[in-house]
């Protein structure tokens, strides 16, 4: 089988004389690739997808697994992608190339979406932790499958909270260019329009911006109340100071990689009353995460980033589509993976047609006293 490596702890040497019945002790190792920003700006996220993983496969590991009536370990191969949709494409390749039975990952749609093909070419599953932008999935590709709800939905759900609950009237947008950020504005700004809102600016950046002065100048003449940000908590976080020292009285949102312990260190005090849409339940709240949130600090000393017990469920389902089909031939595992339901620790996990996360729930958060508060949950079952 071509997606398993092997590798022999101990064999028994055929001598003449020795009975044939002498048994032979092996060990399967079956890499799981894993796909993320481990260089870069975003390397804390990756590091943390890397984290969740790696618990995943040891707690696989620990149950002794077989398949194919052998023994087997699961063993995680991590590339670095660096966030760059160019280099994501060469460590598919990589992955691919290694033999890996599936691949956790990427983190970024930008990254996702170009190497989707190289996974779909070469027949394995590709589970995303994150990588939200709806166009991963509409591309066809009968492997790529995603463990949280999408950006329609977020953009969606996020709209109607700016107008329904925070009673935002002049709603100013930003993105950074991204797959990720350009997407989600528009499905926010969809949802504005639905309710019958138009924005009074839209302005862009790109994803090294650091500098918010100009756009937010923008804004302010058009004295906005909301600004929405299709961004990531990197730069979200010198954003909310800049609307602070401006003296804006505007509420910053986002909806999906704010909520992370990097930007209540990069923002301080000015964080203080940025809101921010998560898809996924706060940890506290998802059935298996404070047993996750308690061996992810035991194992490594330090907090949960952001997405790493998506991470730990992508793996864990990839996992045990290849042992209910007792192969890591994609061939054979891929069928039960599109038709698993499976009990994870951020929830229920189950995929639509697209490879789509079926009810997703999304958590509405607020910094408050310099700590992200949930607000309320929508989606999920009751959707």
């Amino acid at each position: 089988m071509k997606t398993i490596k092997m590798s022999t702890i101990s064999t028994a040497l055929l001598l003449a004389g020795m009975a044939a019945s002498v048994p032979v002790h092996a060990d399967e190792t079956i890499l799981i690739g894993l796909a993320g920003p481990l260089t870069g700006p975003s390397a804390r996220i990756g590091k943390d997808l890397e984290n969740g993983a790696q618990l995943a496969i040891d707690d696989a590991n620990k149950a002794h697994p077989t398949v194919g009536g052998k023994a087997v370990t699961f063993k995680l191969q991590s590339e670095d992608d660096q966030s760059d949709p160019r280099v994501a494409v060469a460590v598919a390749q990589r992955l691919v190339d290694s033999g890996v039975a599936g691949v956790v990952g990427h983190w970024n749609t930008g990254t996702s979406i170009p190497a989707a093909r190289i996974y779909h070419d070469a027949g394995i599953a590709q589970v995303a932790p994150v990588a939200t932008g709806h166009a991963y999935t509409q591309q066809g590709f009968d492997t790529s499958f995603r463990v949280m709800g999408h950006d329609d939905d977020g953009g969606n759900y996020a709209g109607q909270y700016a107008v329904k609950t925070l009673k935002a009237k002049r709603i100013a947008v930003i993105d950074d260019r991204t797959a990720f950020g350009q997407g989600l504005a528009d499905e926010f700004i969809k949802s504005l329009e639905s309710q019958g809102v138009k924005i009074v600016d839209r302005q862009y950046v790109d994803d090294k911006t650091v500098d918010f002065s100009a756009v937010l100048t923008a804004i302010r003449s058009k004295n906005a109340d909301l600004v929405f940000f299709g961004g990531v908590d990197s730069q979200a976080a010198p954003l909310a100071r800049r609307i602070k020292q401006l003296g804006m009285n505007a509420t910053l949102m986002g909806a999906g990689g704010f909520v992370s312990q990097t930007f209540l260190t990069l923002a301080q005090k000015e964080g203080d009353g940025v809101v921010a849409l998560e898809p996924g339940l706060p940890v506290d709240q998802m059935p298996g995460g404070k047993a996750f949130e308690q061996a992810y600090q035991s194992r490594y000393h330090t907090h949960i980033e952001l997405h790493a017990p998506f991470a730990y469920d992508a793996t864990r389902v990839l996992i045990a589509a290849i042992e209910e089909a007792n192969s890591a031939d994609a061939s054979q595992y891929l069928p039960v993976l599109r038709n698993i339901n499976y009990a994870g620790v951020s929830g229920q996990i189950a995929f639509d047609a697209q490879g789509n996360l079926k009810n997703p729930s999304f958590t509405v958060y607020k910094v408050v006293n310099g700590k992200w508060q949930p607000q309320t949950v929508v989606g999920g079952a009751a959707k």
